[in-house]
């Protein structure tokens, strides 16, 4: 919430600060809108260029802590430069730093890399040999990482002034398929050349420019769906969670109704109705975890979530500010 609250902070500042300055009307050109819309970009360019000479240039020296669960003591070597691991990062030394490592989240991905435990890619005890950071606090919304999602939040809002200029569709797919594709590309080129792998813990680059084509891609099919073929009877439970979304985001993905409804259990805790569900219907069903967790999140929570919306719409009952 914190780094959606900045994001929207930033883009939203700039947005209003030049209101005055940007055309009504767009000049021709396929480039005309970027143009018109300099300072957000600019706004962009300057978070990514912050977070890319920090990220490279800043020097890492070596750090210690307690892991206090433990009662033990950890050193990390580093010394270095440019490092996009886990251990030697710009962004987990500016959140220690300035926020303290006892203030950053315990249970990081990290753990659950290969180098830590042998439960890998799920989180399990760790293994007798595994390096000091893998006992270490991260923060995976942590400040450095924050900047850069700035400007996915200025590629977010280029699609909106999509929609706003261009009245036809075609105009509207062309604009948007072409950077989302774009970006798509540009993704894959960082990622697979080891320039800049895709990290969603750092929140590097090429990550943003993964999820911000990935956006778009599945925004145009919507787009296509709904708006060009009609099709809006099917995805009215969407319509529905976007009308509310703000309490969805609070139950669903912060994990409110879930740990209410995991607080009534038969026996012991890990015999719940959730639990139950998603083991007997969904795992066991598939005989595969990561098939089932994902038809779960698919045809139970966000089903439900949808039904609820869509109640509440029928009630007129909305959260928002």
């Amino acid at each position: 919430m914190q780094r959606i609250a900045l994001v929207y902070f930033v883009v939203a500042l700039i947005e209003t600060l030049t209101t005055k300055r940007r055309p009504l009307v767009l000049s021709p050109g396929h480039l005309s809108i970027f143009t018109a819309y300099r300072w957000q970009w600019i706004g962009g360019f300057i978070a990514f260029s912050f977070y890319m000479i920090t990220t490279y240039s800043l020097y890492i020296p070596d750090w210690s802590f307690i892991n206090h669960k433990e009662g033990k003591a950890y050193t990390v070597k580093c010394g270095m430069r440019g490092h996009l691991g886990p251990a030697c990062n710009a962004v987990g030394y500016v959140d220690r730093e300035i926020l303290g490592i006892n203030h950053l989240y315990k249970s990081p991905a990290w753990q659950h890399l290969k180098a830590c435990t042998l439960s890998s890619p799920r989180s399990g005890p760790f293994r007798e040999d595994a390096p000091g950071w893998c006992h270490a606090n991260f923060e995976p919304e942590g400040l450095l990482s924050s900047i850069s999602a700035i400007l996915s939040g200025t590629i977010g809002i280029h699609y909106g002034h999509v929609l706003m200029h261009f009245k036809g569709h075609s105009q509207r797919l062309k604009q948007w398929l072409s950077m989302a594709i774009g970006l798509l590309v540009l993704a894959f080129l960082l990622h697979f050349s080891h320039a800049i792998p895709i990290n969603k813990q750092l929140y590097t680059i090429s990550y943003v420019c993964l999820t911000a084509g990935a956006a778009g891609v599945v925004f145009s099919g919507f787009y296509i769906l709904i708006d060009v073929w009609g099709l809006r009877t099917p995805f009215l439970f969407l319509e529905w969670i976007g009308m509310n979304s703000m309490l969805i985001f609070v139950l669903g993905a912060q994990g409110i109704l879930a740990a209410f409804i995991n607080g009534w259990y038969y026996n012991n805790p890990n015999k719940t109705l959730v639990t139950w569900i998603k083991t007997h219907v969904f795992i066991d069903a598939w005989h595969s975890w990561n098939l089932g967790t994902l038809l779960y999140v698919i045809f139970a929570e966000i089903t439900f979530y949808g039904v609820l919306a869509g109640i509440l719409h029928k009630l007129g009952m909305y959260w928002k500010l």
